[in-house]
């Protein structure tokens, strides 16, 4: 996630290709767009649904039971049921939202599944094919969607046209934002000019300015979308009801981003528009709930990966005599000490050589001072730590932070006292009030090229807009991260 303050540069943003268009004058790619998008998501789940409904019952079989083999209904009602949650539109929505929608629908094709099969089968095979096709479709589809929407991105095919109406700075923001983030589903193309830009400089605007709002019957009916950054434009459309084509939709957007803003919910109170913010994540039973989650998972991955942290401490030994595992004190709910584990990934006297290197580089001495990271950091191990740290295997051994429950798998990273003194008192409050995870939304994003209002926004953005989906989202886009390395140091 990047904040909406994160924007492109001017010269990075790309010549709309709907520049200068009228009616009529769509290519044959953009009225295929849809159906074409449609299709590859479909096939892509139709793959993936064949993949993981043959890994659950190739696992059950060998158990020397039958599972009963109605794969094809299940898919087909699986394919069925995404087209109704308009996951294949391929304009949207977030990719948080997407997998919302993609574990509600397998949940429901689950329950399908135990209903149907209960006269003819027993209830634990049926129970266990049922969890086990409900996981493996939730994962493999999760990443297939990832990589052909990254694909369809990559041709200029994922996301609807939008024009934004008005051409002021929060408009302008929105503009830069979505080019900087495709995969959100809204492609800008330009600007509509309202009667307020009058002294407008065109040569300032990020995108092509394509028209005015009375001009827009002779707009190519090609546009899916038209953003509005304020009610008044959004109201002055009455004034022109034939300026827009009826399959355009419109957004009206305001920045909340000091406010909850996934799984918002909306009630009409008279002529207003309430909406209900919750605090999920400070809800008793949500905390049960997530502890119980944890330790289940946290105990088997522990155990699993048991080895490869014994392997990596003998390497570390080999490199830097010393204690392969240290212990470091970092700040951790209700601003209590927390003891943490980690495989050293720095040499012992690693204080002594960045005091010596920050002394004689101003730069590198900025650098800290903004991310608390360098990109060339000569604290690092040779070969074995520059790897754990790029790879995030030194954190592993906070597996039993987990299983201590000081810590959770999905949460804020607890930070050392130094990195939390340089935030404000009030966020510095709303940060230890949550448990602090092995994973979090920074991680999955920005890591360490976020620097701290980045960390700020999206360590908010988690506690604002929690919920169990949101912890599942992040943990699976966690493997993506550590296995690409994007943003490690």
């Amino acid at each position: 996630m990047v904040d909406a303050g994160a924007i492109l540069p001017r010269s990075d943003a790309p010549k709309s290709r709907y520049h200068g268009w009228r009616r009529g004058d769509a290519g044959i790619a953009d009225r295929l767009r849809k159906p074409m998008v449609a299709a590859t998501l479909a096939f892509g789940d139709v793959v993936a649904a064949l993949a993981a409904t043959s890994l659950t019952r190739s696992l059950i079989a060998m158990t020397g039971a039958e599972p009963a083999d109605s794969i094809h209904l299940l898919i087909a009602l699986l394919i069925l049921t995404f087209f109704c949650l308009r996951l294949y539109a391929g304009c949207g929505p977030s990719s948080y939202e997407r997998f919302r929608l993609r574990a509600i629908g397998v949940i429901g094709l689950v329950a399908v599944e135990l209903l149907v099969g209960v006269p003819n089968a027993q209830w634990g095979l049926l129970l266990m094919t049922g969890l086990g096709d409900g996981l493996c479709l939730l994962i493999f589809g999760h990443y297939t969607e990832a990589m052909i929407r990254t694909l369809l991105i990559r041709l200029d095919l994922w996301g609807a046209s939008v024009v934004l109406v008005g051409c002021g700075e929060n408009s302008r923001k929105m503009a830069e934002l979505l080019v900087h983030q495709p995969s959100l589903g809204l492609r800008p193309i330009g600007f509509i000019k309202t009667s307020s830009d009058r002294d407008l400089h065109h040569a300032a605007l990020p995108l092509p300015l394509i028209g005015a709002i009375a001009d827009m019957d002779r707009i190519s009916p090609y546009i899916e979308f038209a953003i509005f950054d304020s009610v008044d434009e959004l109201s002055a459309l009455t004034l022109v009801p034939k300026a827009w084509t009826s399959s355009c939709r419109f957004l009206l957007v305001e920045d909340v981003h000091n406010l909850q803003s996934l799984w918002l919910r909306t009630r009409m109170l008279g002529g207003a528009i309430g909406i209900e913010i919750r605090r999920d994540l400070y809800l008793p039973h949500n905390l049960v709930l997530k502890r119980a989650i944890d330790v289940l998972l946290a105990v088997p991955l522990a155990l699993l990966l048991l080895p490869v942290i014994l392997v990596l401490a003998f390497a570390i030994k080999l490199v830097d005599p010393g204690p392969a595992i240290y212990v470091q004190e970092r700040i951790g709910r209700n601003a209590t000490k927390l003891r943490t584990f980690k495989l050293r990934t720095m040499y012992i006297d690693a204080e002594q050589r960045l005091e010596e290197y920050l002394r004689g580089d101003p730069q590198a001495r900025a650098e800290w001072q903004s991310f608390f990271k360098l990109v060339h950091d000569p604290r690092v191990l040779p070969i074995i730590g520059r790897f754990m740290r790029r790879s995030s295997l030194d954190e592993l051994p906070q597996l039993w932070n987990v299983i201590l429950g000081d810590m959770s798998l999905v949460g804020p990273r607890p930070f050392p006292t130094y990195h939390m003194n340089s935030f404000d008192p009030e966020f510095r409050n709303i940060r230890v009030s949550v448990p602090p995870g092995l994973t979090g939304m920074w991680q999955i994003s920005s890591r360490s090229n976020g620097d701290l209002q980045v960390q700020k926004a999206q360590d908010l953005f988690y506690i604002r807009n929690w919920s169990m989906v949101l912890d599942i989202y992040i943990l699976l886009q966690t493997v993506i991260v550590v296995l690409s390395g994007r943003g490690a140091r």
